[in-house]
């Protein structure tokens, strides 16, 4: 695919610029996952792939051909995560309106299917796996969405990330180590 993603911009940088279209088509499923998985949110999911791609077709004659594509557009579009969530960090929290079903006081569950204990059990789990997220530095968290949920090589985190190889092993290393101390309480011994 390297060789397709370098022919496809050497054809934009000709002047053919609905080209770059086939490489949004080919990347942006994969940028939304990584930047749905570190933002937790569709909405600035979304809204990161179209800012990642926008800037990579303004600075796609600074692309070094060496590089892949692939790795070039994670790196702006974690730079551009990396924005959201620090703009995030800057603004009030808004509570979350409950949905109802149209009658005064009554909530609708979320699954039917799922029983009451279940549903709060889940909805507990998943509110302390974002909170130990949260408590990471943004390096730690990048790197261990990279590294354990996109499953990328140490290499392509350093890239993703502007560090170097080592520093990067060393950030899933201490993300890893704290998630582990935050979820303890959850982990059932058998």
């Amino acid at each position: 695919m390297g060789n397709e993603d370098h022919a496809l911009i050497r054809t934009v940088l000709a002047g053919e610029k609905d080209a770059y279209g086939l490489l949004v088509a080919r990347h942006s499923q994969s940028v939304f996952r990584v930047a749905f998985r570190i933002t937790e949110n569709e909405a600035d999911a979304e809204e990161i792939v179209q800012e990642a791609f926008l800037r990579g077709y303004r600075k796609l004659e600074s692309f070094d051909a060496r590089a892949s594509f692939r790795t070039w557009i994670y790196r702006i579009a974690v730079n551009c995560a990396l924005d959201v969530l620090n703009k995030r960090k800057h603004q009030a929290a808004v509570p979350i309106a409950e949905e109802h079903d149209g009658e005064q006081g009554t909530v609708q569950p979320a699954d039917g299917a799922a029983g009451p204990d279940r549903l709060l059990l889940s909805q507990e789990i998943e509110a302390r796996r974002q909170t130990a997220m949260e408590k990471l530095t943004p390096t730690e968290r990048l790197a261990f969405v990279l590294r354990h949920m996109e499953d990328r090589s140490t290499e392509e985190i350093a890239t993703a990330l502007g560090i170097a190889p080592n520093s990067a092993k060393q950030a899933v290393f201490r993300a890893v180590q704290k998630l582990r101390q935050s979820l303890a309480p959850l982990w059932v011994k058998s």
